[in-house]
């Protein structure tokens, strides 16, 4: 890889969010654009920079920030956040696939799947009459909201050594939420 500089790992961490009723779509394109199709325009970009870090016994990572909302809808009308964040756990496990067996590139693709965690996106589910308390109680069996923290430890795991043989997952960072399915 002459002239690339080597990227041993990329969090995708970048989101937005859409509410609207069902009948309107205005939304969807702004929330795929960012979600998804950021995300696999910057993984094409940065490709040869994976590969320039990477190694069989130390592979370059792909992490990307999913949400909980991609594996269980919410109930608020959150249409194209929830669609969008599921769209990139599928793409997560589709480059997963294709850089493990098509073209035997030394790269994990994985997603963290956070809960609720108090941002100023997560704020915005106030105005559906919910306050954070009310949706710690009612969905968080460890009883209290995420943290930063909880996220950024997973994205540690996931580009540290042990899991060096980990990838195509969606890991769940919800405080016990998904449990209760």
């Amino acid at each position: 890889m002459i002239g690339a500089t080597p990227v041993h790992v990329l969090v995708h961490n970048s989101g937005t969010s859409w509410g609207e009723a069902f009948e309107t779509h205005e939304g969807w394109a702004k929330t795929f654009e960012l979600n998804v199709f950021g995300t696999f325009r910057l993984t094409r970009a940065l490709l040869n920079n994976l590969k320039a870090a990477s190694t069989p016994n130390d592979p370059g990572r792909i992490i990307i920030i999913g949400s909980i909302a991609g594996i269980q809808p919410q109930k608020y009308p959150t249409f194209s956040y929830d669609a969008s964040k599921a769209a990139l756990h599928h793409l997560a496990r589709k480059l997963a696939d294709e850089f493990a067996s098509k073209r035997a590139l030394d790269i994990t693709v994985n997603v963290v799947a956070p809960g609720y965690v108090p941002t100023k996106m997560s704020n915005q589910l106030s105005k559906y009459g919910e306050s954070q308390d009310d949706i710690v109680k009612s969905s968080v069996p460890l009883r209290r909201a995420g943290r930063p923290s909880d996220v950024a430890g997973a994205c540690a795991f996931l580009a540290s050594d042990a899991a060096s043989w980990i990838t195509g997952i969606v890991l769940p960072v919800d405080g016990g939420f998904l449990a209760k399915l």
